[in-house]
């Protein structure tokens, strides 16, 4: 028997006909994903919006700093953002967490540097220092929740905005412990370590 679909209400997760039969959205979907003769669910849909909403946030960075050596472990990286409506929590906190770490390597020890020819020194990925999972420092998202009109379903992006604020709260965070205001970066030791004996940084210039 076929039950007009206006008449099937769906209450606690499952699909109820008019005269008490029902059927879990679990069991409707592995139905129509696993039917017979394979005809499936499916729809599609889109959405465009001429309006661009930017995303807020704020980034802050806990670092140590060895005085000795001028090397610094960033341990925790925290970023609250407002990207709207969050339609997927799980997905916004995973962006933000790549995000930050991909921005904590640029702020930290991702460096490309170049002989007088105009030559990259790092030919090969392992030259090029990029964070390990051992590495990674503790990381928090939190996600402050508006309601964007012009967004689908309230939503803003939460793409790019974790780049932006961690080499500022990095060098900040270093500032705060040792006093010393660093204005390139990566904060490699080298670099950090010069900073704290008052000698000038020209590692910017080409090297032979």
């Amino acid at each position: 028997m076929t039950i007009a679909q206006s008449s099937i209400t769906l209450r606690h997760q499952t699909a109820i006909a008019p005269d008490g039969r029902a059927l879990t959205l679990a069991q409707v979907a592995l139905f129509a994903t696993h039917t017979d003769n394979q005809h499936q669910i499916m729809a599609t849909a889109s959405h465009m919006s001429y309006d661009s909403p930017p995303p807020f946030g704020c980034q802050a960075a806990e670092v140590e700093v060895d005085t000795d050596t001028g090397e610094v472990t960033v341990k925790k990286l925290v970023m609250a953002v407002d990207c709207g409506v969050a339609i997927n929590p799980a997905t916004a906190s995973g962006q933000i967490e790549g995000g930050n770490i991909q921005a904590c390597g640029y702020a930290h020890c991702e460096e490309m540097t170049y002989d007088t020819n105009g030559s990259v020194h790092q030919r090969r990925f392992g030259d090029y220092r990029v964070y390990s999972a051992d590495e990674t420092p503790e990381l928090q998202s939190i996600l402050i929740q508006t309601y964007e009109p012009s967004g689908p379903y309230g939503a803003k992006a939460v793409a790019e905005i974790p780049m932006d604020g961690v080499a500022p709260a990095i060098t900040s965070a270093v500032y705060h412990a040792t006093g010393v205001r660093l204005r390139r970066i990566p904060l490699t030791p080298e670099r950090v370590w010069k900073g704290l004996h008052g000698i000038k940084d020209e590692s910017w210039l080409m090297r032979a």
